[in-house]
């Protein structure tokens, strides 16, 4: 019989009649069955949520603790979460043990912050007759977050919302990506093992039109963490009024090769990053415009290094790219390259399919309008565009309804300051790709990449709200 994973509720494991079945992305056999929520289960989560953060403050060397302890277990537990990560997404096993590793940092990192809540004077009494006045603020938790995340990166992407959450004292409504249910049933255990109380955090499983309707719809819910495609945080955001919501959503992550980078570091970092997790990141390398003068030279390396790529078992350490998340994701990727060759675009290297698994692909010839420039391939595709000057290349960057970031390869720090000036990118990573990213820097992009940040430091003060407290003194205490 397959295993069975349930929906965790108050502390609670909850079995439902209705179920689906988790799948093994490499060899499409079932992995495990697991449990749906309906409208009654997404109340019962938010109302336990609701009633334990009324019913129990968690004090903040406590939330320190816990979060500590999670973050211990995580790398604990390591190799069973890798594996498990590997079977649900595709992804390798050694990107699959690097992301518990940057999982365990980011709830390592929001259990310090847990300690650092603070406020800041404000000097009122210097505006004229306040001299009697002092004023600060404080960061008070908002109460119930939902947390909704996507398949890619399912346990870290998962503790950037819920990790921060615990930290700034709320309680947690947890939505993970119907593909992934397992890897976010394990941290949910993680995290009750490290003593976090009953109803601080609940698991809800199930479709977005079900169970993100429902999420959207309850009012007790005060803010809104989502990863996903612009269409459907757009909805979110229509969705939940005033509340105040987090967006990640999609990109096309353009990166800018001058033609005095390093060569070496920009074809290295540009198609390893352009490939890792078959191309399933938001910040993976789509766009690369490299200066004609070096054109030549970048594409026929970079097409070099592709070919030293292994495609096969993701649980092989010898993989390097694992299939993607489905056949029929690796099909449209696939019609978009044919349609980017019908219009003129050239295939360097790959372009071919088999089954879930599409080769790492090259692409140049290509126009700004093709799919493949224009959208988010989300795939193990990028293409390589030439330009004559740098305002050409940040005019093409910046021709994108994006801006989650961008990559520079130069050593010229004019060109540099320029890019970190001119492009409309939420981050500027100089001399690495646009997939760079560590777990405490504050991430987020403008455009249609979405709105606010995520990072512990900086999804708490949206997680949180600011109290403004005024003491009136009595006039003998300012002798």
């Amino acid at each position: 019989m397959l295993p069975e994973y349930r929906l965790f509720i108050n502390g609670e494991w909850v079995a439902t009649e209705q179920k689906d079945m988790v799948i093994n992305k490499a060899t499409g056999e079932p992995l495990a069955e697991y449990c749906l929520a309906g409208p009654a289960e997404v109340e019962a989560a938010v109302t336990a949520a609701h009633n334990a953060f009324q019913r129990e403050k968690i004090e903040p060397y406590r939330r320190y603790e816990i979060l500590k302890r999670a973050s211990e277990l995580l790398l604990e537990r390591r190799e069973d979460l890798a594996r498990t990560i590997s079977q649900e997404v595709g992804k390798t096993l050694k990107e699959a043990r690097v992301e518990v590793e940057r999982a365990s940092q980011t709830l390592l990192v929001s259990a310090e912050e847990a300690k650092r809540l603070q406020g800041e004077i404000v000097p009122i009494e210097g505006s004229p007759g306040n001299a009697n006045r002092r004023a600060w603020t404080i960061r008070v938790p908002r109460g119930v977050v939902c947390a909704i995340t996507p398949f890619n990166a399912p346990l870290n992407l998962s503790c950037h919302k819920i990790g921060p959450a615990l930290a700034a004292g709320n309680a947690v409504v947890y939505k993970p990506a119907s593909a992934t249910p397992i890897i976010g049933a394990k941290l949910c255990q993680a995290l009750a093992d490290a003593g976090l109380p009953a109803g601080y955090l609940n698991m809800v499983l199930g479709s977005g039109a079900v169970v993100g309707d429902a999420l959207a719809k309850d009012e007790r819910i005060a803010f809104y963490s989502f990863t996903g495609s612009p269409a459907v945080g757009l909805r979110l955001k229509k969705s939940v009024g005033f509340r105040p919501v987090a967006l990640e959503l999609g990109s096309n992550s353009p990166n800018i090769v001058h033609n005095d980078a390093d060569l070496s570091l920009a074809v290295e970092a540009c198609t390893r990053s352009a490939f890792a997790n078959a191309g399933q990141l938001c910040i993976s390398v789509q766009r690369v415009y490299v200066q004609r003068r070096v054109y030549d030279e970048f594409c026929r390396r970079a097409v070099a290094l592709t070919r030293t790529l292994k495609l096969g078992d993701p649980l092989d350490p010898a993989t390097d790219i694992g299939p993607m998340i489905s056949e029929a994701e690796a099909r449209r990727a696939e019609s978009w390259i044919e349609e980017a060759v019908t219009g003129g675009a050239r295939v360097l290297v790959g372009g071919r399919r088999r089954g879930a698994w599409l080769e790492p692909t090259i692409l140049t010839d290509v126009t700004p309008t093709m799919k493949v420039c224009a959208q988010e391939i989300f795939a193990p595709v990028f293409s390589i565009i030439a330009y004559d000057t740098i305002d050409e290349a940040i005019a093409l960057a910046n021709d994108s309804r994006y801006g989650l970031q961008a990559g520079v390869f130069t050593n010229s720090l004019d060109v540099a300051t320029r890019c970190v000036l001119e492009l409309e990118y939420g981050s500027v990573i100089i001399n690495d790709s646009s997939a760079f990213r560590a777990d405490l820097m504050p991430y987020g992009g403008v455009k249609e990449s979405g709105t606010g940040k995520e990072g512990p430091r900086y999804v708490i003060r949206e997680m949180t709200e600011e109290r403004l407290v005024v003491l009136r003194l009595p006039c003998q205490a300012l002798l």
